[in-house]
């Protein structure tokens, strides 16, 4: 169904701005001419944050689902006029809607390319069958564009790269080339265009598939800042050693950033993921009732981590044919009626297959036992390769030549080791190898998925009448053996099978010999486990799974207030609740004007001073203006750091009249001639004799970290150490202080890039309760607090700040300013961007004062 509330804000590349009548006719024709990268902010701010009525043509839940590819199969009519079309069951895209139950009157809706090239004259139709036989919204690319984009940019660079090959040389992988990388953002940026002309924003929700489309929720998330994004990635994700060389790395972190959900195959790609986020962006997960989360820009992007699985039904259905039972017996004259064991491998023929590198092993199988030779054959269906260059020809080459060595060594007049099949076979066919073989070889060097080996031991298991065909009883227990690669996502979920590493041909070759030789009620074992697992997570469990978690994951987008900031592919979208705001230098400024007793609270490290600076003192324009401030007869002003006492004092000493708190207010004093007082009392400090020794361990293995010593805290610091390990460190040592200090008076505090331990009930909230009860002893009642933190512990203050305005300890008509740096969650209710523009506030209002000069408020 076509949205009809936002058909008027969709711009074609054409330059026209179609009706609605258009759009229900069918797609308008397609972007023809190849372009350059298109200008991400070409669309007006309104558009981007309309929200619309919810449309009378979408009365039930819809899931777009985008690829690369649509799942159809189109022919040429005999007679050269028109087209055929027909579902491919084989899609991924077509099963899992068959696997949806938790929502079964879910529509979905498909966009992608075709295999055929399609003559522009006949695109209209074509669209127009498309989306009323099949619910399809075909994405036409011209040739050039095409090729540039799948065979250039996809094949040649990102999927090398995702697959771990450096492009180390040109015939190694391909070398970044910018026309590519432009050809690849304007075919995403196609892809959203079209995807706009059918989505409902406020209901649908949008799953992307692949790394063809990586930089695609970008631009959905620029014109509709709250539309429901998952995305899928069904390849492997590098390691961030191998990620980070490519030079668009940031722009693809980003834009999969603006995906509400991402999911992966495997941990280890979840997990490389996430390193790379931190190491480049600096943004670290958190885990939450089993959820991983990333918090960016007060949006929480949540990781799924979950393998796709098989169609049960579809493999069903096609080992029940008959003419999978006559491929069967065929197979079974061929093969075990003339006493001969088969292995399967089933691979598409490209680098990363290791085909190569399995016949290898296979011929060492050969030499090391020759009992096997005349009996053991391997047949290798080798799917023609999705990409093209000289890489697959290399491949095919070598193999050829492979199989014939191995055949002319070890063949006898009626027996060839090793059966290469290069033609494109049919399912059924494929379904008939598996029965028959004894073992499945999946040796992959490198494999995002690889549902192979879950098609085997479904084939395996077969149905009655297939028990017939091999002359089994219906009591017989079935029986699967597997050698599979570590490096494929499937391996860590089939544990029965025996891993191994393609690399080493003699391990693999062993593996063989153990897959052949082991007995038979070991492998039913095998088989059985494998099988209750395939059967339990197919399809339909990971597409289920996945639409919950995105659901899950998008219900508070309406709660939030959402605009969008940054240029290009580093747009995103900020999230924040209702009353959430920026602080207006206007609104601030006037309050300040007309307001008589003012309590000012500031935050010193990440709030005056950026965290990443070097020279952590005051510049002589910080002081400059804390003097202005202090100076006003109506201001109390109140540093509140967790800095040592003595570098607060030698830094700050030209101010006369600050307040200062310091170690999270552990001491503070309201002017600098005053004494030093504790808001609590001063505990033993005994503890440190047991913490510094476990601190100093950690910064022995931990290359960049440091200890910082306080008269009332320890702060280990890992700051210039290794993200990742510092982290995962940090972690380690929070753990290990808790159980050593559990009976100590003391509470363990994780913070950014540090881990501190100091007196229980200590907090920067005590000191803004402290401040505000003084003030009210002396008879001064606050109409002007201005509280500025950046980090979690700076909440506390805002806590305080915020009570006190339903108390008494602020006058009735106070103006409240708590103000966090950057839009993140935050108990305040306003927020500025960095410490720059802190300065410039703050700056602003000693201005004001500076017009009024006087002596500071007595206390």
């Amino acid at each position: 169904m076509v949205s009809k509330s936002y058909s008027n804000l969709l711009e074609l590349a054409s330059g026209e701005s179609p009706s609605l009548g258009r759009i229900s006719r069918g797609i308008p024709r397609v972007v023809t001419a190849p372009g350059i990268v298109p200008d991400l902010d070409d669309s007006d701010d309104e558009a981007s944050n309309a929200s619309s009525e919810r449309s009378s043509l979408s009365p039930r839940d819809r899931t777009i689902i985008v690829a690369n590819q649509l799942p159809i199969r189109a022919q040429r009519r005999p007679e050269g006029r028109g087209w055929t079309f027909s579902l491919d069951k084989d899609s991924l895209l077509l099963q899992l809607k068959d696997g949806i139950s938790e929502h079964p009157d879910m529509e979905f809706v498909y966009v992608g390319c075709l295999h055929e090239e399609i003559p522009i004259s006949e695109q209209d139709e074509v669209s127009q069958t498309l989306l009323e036989t099949f619910k399809c919204v075909p994405v036409f690319l011209p040739a050039d564009l095409r090729s540039r984009f799948y065979h250039g940019f996809c094949k040649q660079q990102l999927w090398p790269l995702f697959h771990y090959m450096l492009p180390l040389s040109p015939d190694l992988g391909g070398r970044f080339d910018r026309n590519l990388w432009q050809a690849y953002v304007s075919v995403n940026k196609i892809f959203a265009d079209m995807i706009l002309e059918v989505i409902n924003p406020d209901d649908d929700f949008v799953w992307v598939h692949d790394y063809h489309l990586i930089v695609l929720p970008t631009f959905l998330r620029k014109r509709f800042n709250r539309v429901k994004l998952g995305f899928f990635l069904h390849s492997p994700f590098p390691s961030s050693e191998i990620y980070r060389t490519l030079p668009v790395r940031e722009e693809l972190l980003r834009a999969l950033l603006n995906s509400d959900l991402i999911g992966f195959h495997t941990f280890d790609y979840a997990r490389h993921f996430l390193s790379c986020c931190s190491r480049m962006l600096g943004l670290s997960y958190e885990s939450k009732r089993g959820y991983i989360g990333l918090e960016y820009y007060g949006r929480t992007v949540s990781i799924k981590i979950l393998p796709v699985g098989i169609h049960m039904g579809q493999l069903g259905s096609v080992l029940s044919l008959p003419e999978t039972e006559v491929k069967v017996a065929e197979l079974m004259k061929q093969f075990r009626d003339r006493g001969r064991v088969m292995l399967l491998g089933v691979d598409d023929m490209d680098i990363f297959k290791g085909i190569s590198l399995k016949l290898l092993a296979f011929e060492q199988l050969l030499m090391q036992h020759p009992e096997w030779r005349g009996r053991v054959v391997l047949v290798q269906i080798a799917n023609p390769a999705r990409g093209q260059g000289k890489d697959v020809k290399e491949v095919e080459a070598e193999s050829y030549a492979m199989v014939k060595r191995i055949n002319e060594a070890f063949g006898l007049p009626d027996y060839n080791p090793v059966i290469l099949i290069n033609k494109p076979l049919q399912f059924y066919e494929r379904m008939a190898y598996y029965v028959v073989a004894e073992c499945c070889l999946v040796t992959a060097v490198r494999d995002g998925m690889n549902l192979i080996p879950y098609e085997y031991i479904i084939a395996r298991h077969g149905n009655d009448k297939l028990d017939e065909v091999l002359g089994l009883s219906p009591s017989t227990l079935k029986k699967s053996m597997l050698v599979v690669s570590e490096f494929i996502g499937c391996s860590p979920s089939l544990s029965g099978a025996i891993r191994v590493n393609p690399w080493n041909t003699d391990a693999v070759a062993d593996a063989m010999d153990s897959a052949l030789e082991m007995a038979d009620a070991e492998k039913q074992l095998r088989h059985e486990k494998h099988h209750r697992y395939v059967i339990s997570h197919d399809v339909g469990y990971w597409a289920n799974s996945f639409l919950q978690d995105l659901e899950r994951t998008c219900k508070e987008h309406d709660r939030r207030r959402c605009w969008g900031i940054g240029f290009g592919l580093k747009f995103r979208v900020v999230a924040l609740d209702q009353n959430f705001r920026k602080l207006a230098m206007e609104h601030i400024v006037s309050a300040y004007r007309r307001t008589s007793t003012r309590a000012i609270l500031l935050d010193y490290d990440g709030t005056l001073m950026p965290q990443a600076s070097i020279d952590k003192s005051p510049s002589p324009k910080s002081i400059q203006i804390f003097n202005s401030l202090c100076r006003d007869k109506n201001n109390l002003v109140f540093l509140v750091s967790a800095r040592k006492r003595s570098s607060l004092s030698d830094w700050f000493s030209p101010c006369e009249n600050l307040g200062m708190a310091a170690e999270h207010g552990y001491y503070f004093r309201l002017r600098r001639d005053a004494e030093w007082e504790t808001c609590v009392t001063v505990a033993d400090r005994s503890w440190k004799q047991i913490a510094e020794p476990v601190m100093r361990l950690y910064t022995e293995t931990t290359d960049g970290s440091t200890i910082e010593n306080k008269e009332t805290a320890l702060v280990w610091c890992y700051e210039d150490a290794d993200p990742d390990f510092g982290s995962c460190q940090a972690k380690e040592l929070f753990d290990h202080l808790e159980s050593v200090l559990a009976n100590e008076p003391v509470s363990v505090k994780s913070g950014p890039n540090n881990v501190e331990v100091k007196p229980q009930g200590v907090s920067k909230g005590l000191v803004a309760q402290r401040l505000l009860s003084t003030m009210k002893e002396r008879g001064l009642s606050p109409d002007f607090v201005l509280c500025i933190g950046d980090d979690r512990s700076d909440e506390d203050m805002f806590e305080v700040i915020m009570t006190a305005m339903s108390g008494s300890a602020l006058s009735p008509t106070a103006e409240v300013f708590a103000c966090t740096v950057g839009r993140k969650p935050s108990k305040a209710k306003y927020y500025l961007d960095d410490t720059a523009e802190i300065v410039r506030l703050l700056q602003g209002l000693a201005s004001v004062s500076d017009q009024s000069p006087g002596s500071s408020v007595p206390l």
